[in-house]
């Protein structure tokens, strides 16, 4: 079955906003993997809006699931991600003032920097994912950088859906086909929903694992934390 990995920087905007330990981060964490998660998924930024390398280091102590930590591969995240030694590595090229991750690595164009740095992770026994868009030669680029994984990046996907979702989802399909080819894992992230989920995984089966934050978290406000990741456990 896909493992679904929940990304808490969510919870941890609400408890910046207010300043204190409130919403309790680790508390949360430990309570989704509790309710089922396979894994815990967090995305630090520079600016540290949400999490935090002192809540990386908090987390890698006390969870039992994978800890998968995603971001822009600058020295600061890189030295991070060395010393806290998660599962995973998700590597996403968003600009420090970013809202929300927004694009793909281009492969190709990166391959060298992206090469260096995967085999720093590797070394460790980290595993690599790179965060990619629904292209092939872009899936074969990762691969050829040396990554374990790609993570499709599924906004495009989650935009489409409702007027079309056979022309949403073809682009994933062939994309996951190339990752297949090349004996990559195969994650997916970014906007997929409660709406969403079930049709992708129906036409890409062999996802390995979905990193689920924003709707997630939204919909725990309506049906509680526990009753929301049992009901995104339903979808895969």
């Amino acid at each position: 079955m896909t493992k679904l990995s929940v990304n808490i920087n969510k919870i941890a905007l609400v408890r910046n906003a207010r300043g204190g330990g409130r919403p309790d981060l680790v508390r949360a964490a430990t309570a989704i993997e509790r309710f089922g998660a396979d894994g815990i998924t967090v995305h630090p930024r520079p600016d540290g809006r949400h999490i935090r390398p002192d809540d990386v280091h908090a987390l890698r102590r006390v969870l039992s699931t994978e800890l998968n930590i995603e971001g822009n591969p600058t020295e600061a995240f890189v030295s991070l991600v060395l010393e806290a030694a998660p599962a995973q590595v998700t590597l996403v090229p968003d600009a420090p003032d970013a809202l929300t991750s927004n694009a793909g690595w281009n492969t190709l164009a990166h391959r060298d920097f992206l090469s260096g740095i995967a085999a720093r992770f590797r070394e460790r026994g980290i595993r690599v994912s790179i965060f990619v868009d629904p292209d092939p030669a872009m899936v074969a680029g990762a691969a050829a950088c040396g990554a374990d994984r790609v993570e499709l990046y599924t906004e495009a996907y989650a935009r489409r859906y409702a007027a079309d979702r056979e022309a949403a989802v073809a682009p994933y399909v062939a994309a996951a086909e190339e990752a297949r080819r090349r004996g990559l894992g195969l994650n997916a992230g970014h906007d997929l929903s409660l709406e969403n989920l079930r049709y992708y995984l129906e036409r890409i089966p062999w996802t390995d694992e979905v990193s689920i934050g924003h709707a997630l978290v939204c919909d725990a406000w309506i049906y509680g934390m526990e009753n929301t990741v049992a009901l995104y456990r339903r979808q895969l």
